[in-house]
């Protein structure tokens, strides 16, 4: 009689032999034959059923798996130029995996949306699970792009504004959509290449003029796929909200409870208030109170709001607009703590010593009213001696408490040793037409700092109690750095005459021994950049890994839920774990927690990139008048192609394209982080002091490109004339040796 193997048997087999996964060869595997084969093709459809395979076709694989052969999409080239693509047939339930492509000298160029069938092999390192050779490319999704139209004699071309895209597309006469030549237009492709070399393309929006002040942060809302625009639906849902009552609250309105923000916040959902532990037990402690907008209450799981905040994840801020995650109604009205107004709120009252160390807490669903909306500049004034007619009433009672509750936060910060990065935060001001009228570095006051400490003992406070509960819930987390980029940052510190010590258990304290050693140094802002580029990226997911960067073992955003999606679900969970209404936390969410948490970590990042590309277009904007003036800076990046310098003045980031180095090949050591000069040996490596002249300022892309002059003070040599190509092996190595001893001599200069 044949022996039908187990389902376990069937499944280890089929694990073990991807590529023979068809009924045939697992019936010739087990030596199954005959009528045996109807009792393989119920197994089969059983483990089918039961999600532990997937049929295709007439193969079966792992569900938790991708089939050897997948269908994948370019999802795009990562900083260091690898290209990436995503399997478009997971059905797997943990993350999607993440494909490196490795590409042959043969296969065609492949950019973001191109499709491929592939031949997978694992490969799960940190940056990725697979690795994938093309077999074939199978057709493109529409590709979009943002660029400003150019008219022609018939049609016209679109002209991409990203920085580095050299790529046109031609727009025949009948899709041009009315556009006019110059004007920002969102256009998609329609067509391979032409005669010319050029994918062809239509107009579908005109976004008006790319010079115009305000169209700079539009560019980057629509070029990374913000949402700007609330349905219907949501409009509607949310024009019908109702203040809520006292009724199944704690009565909070006689807490004098204050809101410090900076001046031009758009909306308010954290307060404070700090008193003296009355208890005798606790000598010098304090009870710190941190009350946050009931945001839950409005926007309920499953409604068109919620769907419409998921899907934003946050809300995008830029210097002259924001893009809410929730619409004006509730963030800047029912959600908004506002001064003398009664809100619902989520509150947690708890109990610190006086060395800064949290004794308990407590969480609960209160209505408050804020006694004060006040600046961070206006609480600093006051405790400089100068308080205002405003702040004076407060400084005893409220202000005061605040400031000695925060020493004392102070001294359990300093044993935690959280990464201390000193990074100056750029302040982008504008005239009313939209106009840079100056570039300042924001001045970093106590008054902020204590704020953020008391949200981040909230945000602890959260994360334990919802543990304690059991409770389902996203944490934030923050995962240490990988040894390759650790092993980075020494370099850079040991070229900086600094210390990183190696071989043992990384801590934040030892991150922060080298930010020490390099304060006041002309290293400094390199150390500190080269630190925070040694860090992972933190993510949402509703499991605890740790929280890396704060140095605490459970972290959970709990004080900002009117732009913050996480924090949206983290008081769901409260709600749901303390039994406070019918507003928790769902099936649904629950069941879709890991999907929520990949969805708005990626949203987060693409707010920060937006961001990012919108402060660069504004500082070139403001720096376009300037093309040929000289300016101080110092190297922040190297690689192949050029050098990147980050301008004193502005931190605005510029680029020195390789070929304008001078006359001779550089050599490009990426261990090392250098150029080394093949003729004259000069080295260029991360740090150095450089005077500059900006060549060209284009606030369309926001890309600066400036010529190097001096170079540590001294004038940059040319070298003799430069031939084609790369220099003999020879000769590039007696210029890595004679580069060696120059780094040698300006490591010792700068002990």
């Amino acid at each position: 009689m044949t022996r039908i193997p187990s389902k376990s048997e069937i499944l280890e087999w089929i694990a073990q032999n991807p590529t023979k996964t068809a009924k045939r060869d697992i019936a010739k595997a087990f030596g199954i034959k005959g009528a045996a084969r109807i009792d393989l093709k119920r197994l089969l459809k059983e483990l089918e059923e039961a999600g532990k395979l997937t049929k295709r076709r007439s193969s079966y694989r792992d569900a938790e798996d991708l089939p050897p052969v997948s269908v994948l999409e370019i999802t795009g080239p990562d900083a260091d130029g690898d290209l990436y693509a995503r399997p478009l047939e997971w059905t797997g339930q943990g993350p999607e995996p993440v494909i490196l492509m490795m590409l042959r000298s043969s296969d065609p160029a492949l950019g973001q949306g191109d499709r491929i069938l592939g031949r997978l092999t694992i490969d799960k390192t940190e940056a990725h699970s697979h690795t994938a050779r093309m077999i074939r490319r199978i057709g493109t999704n529409p590709m979009r792009i943002l660029g400003v139209y150019r008219a022609g004699s018939e049609g016209g071309r679109v002209l991409p504004i990203d920085k580095g895209a050299d790529r046109q597309w031609v727009v025949p006469a009948g899709a041009t959509g009315g556009a006019k030549d110059g004007e920002l237009v969102e256009a998609e492709q329609t067509g391979p290449k032409g005669r010319m070399g050029l994918p062809k393309a239509r107009v579908l929006t005109r976004l008006g003029d790319p010079t115009e002040p305000r169209a700079v942060s539009l560019i980057a809302i629509h070029q990374h796929g913000i949402p700007d625009h609330f349905p219907d639906a949501v409009i509607a849902e949310a024009d019908a909200a109702k203040p809520a009552g006292l009724q199944g609250r704690a009565d909070m309105r006689d807490l004098p409870l204050i809101t410090i923000d900076p001046w031009d916040a758009r909306d308010r959902d954290d307060a404070c208030y700090v008193e003296h532990d009355p208890d005798p037990r606790n000598d010098g402690g304090f009870i710190i109170w941190v009350a946050i907008a009931d945001v839950a209450h409005y926007v309920r799981s499953g409604s068109e709001l919620d769907r419409e905040a998921r899907k934003r994840g946050n809300s995008s801020y830029f210097p002259d607009r924001v893009v809410p995650m929730l619409p004006d109604r509730l963030s800047g009205d029912l959600c908004s703590l506002h001064e003398g107004v009664e809100r619902a709120c989520l509150a947690v009252s708890m109990q610190i010593d006086a060395h800064g160390e949290k004794i308990s807490h407590q969480f609960h669903r209160g209505l408050m009213k804020s006694v004060a909306s006040l600046t961070y500049e206006q609480v600093q004034d006051g405790m400089d001696g100068k308080p205002g007619d405003k702040v004076a009433p407060l400084m005893n009672d409220i202000i005061r408490p605040i400031y000695a509750a925060h020493a004392a936060l102070a001294k359990a910060r300093a044993a935690r040793q959280p990464l201390d990065l000193d990074l100056p935060e750029r302040q982008i001001v504008l005239d009313d037409a939209g106009k840079v009228t100056s570039v300042n570095f924001k001045e970093r006051l106590e008054a902020h700092k204590l704020i953020e400490e008391f949200m981040v003992l909230a945000n602890v406070a959260a994360a334990e109690t919802l543990i304690a509960k059991k409770s389902p819930l996203l944490f934030r987390v923050h995962e240490e750095p990988s040894p390759e980029k650790l092993d980075a940052l020494r370099e850079v510190a040991t070229a900086s005459g600094l210390v990183l010590a190696k071989g043992q258990v990384l801590k934040t304290a030892h991150l922060n021994r080298l930010l020490s050693q390099a304060e006041g140094t002309d290293n400094d802002e390199l150390i500190n950049m080269a630190t925070l580029r040694s860090m992972t990226q933190a993510y949402y997911n509703p499991e605890n890994f740790g929280h890396f960067g704060l140095a605490l073992r459970a972290y959970a955003h709990f004080t900002s839920p009117i732009r913050r999606y996480s924090d949206l679900i983290v008081h769901r969970a409260l709600i749901a774990a303390h039994g406070w209404g019918n507003d928790g936390l769902s099936p649904w969410d629950i069941e879709h927690l890991p999907d929520t948490g990949r969805q708005i970590s990626d949203t987060e990042r693409r707010s920060m990139a937006a961001e990012r590309d919108t402060t660069d277009r504004y500082l070139a904007a403001f720096l376009s008048d300037r093309v040929g003036v000289e300016m101080t800076g110092r190297i922040s990046g190297i690689a192949k192609f050029g050098v990147f310098v980050k301008l004193d003045e502005t931190g605005a980031d510029a680029m020195i394209p390789i070929r304008t180095l001078g006359n001779e090949y550089f050599h490009y050591d990426p261990e090392t982080q250098t150029l080394m000069g093949a003729d004259t040996g000069t080295v260029i490596a991360l740090g150095q002091r450089t005077t500059v002249k900006l060549v060209e300022a284009a606030p369309v892309t926001g890309g600066l490109i400036v010529e190097l002059i001096k170079l540590d003070e001294r004038a940059v040599p040319r070298g003799p004339t430069k031939s084609r190509g790369k220099p003999p092996r020879r000769k590039v190595g007696a210029a890595r040796n004679k580069a060696a001893k120059t780094a040698r001599k300006v490591k010792r200069n700068r002990s």
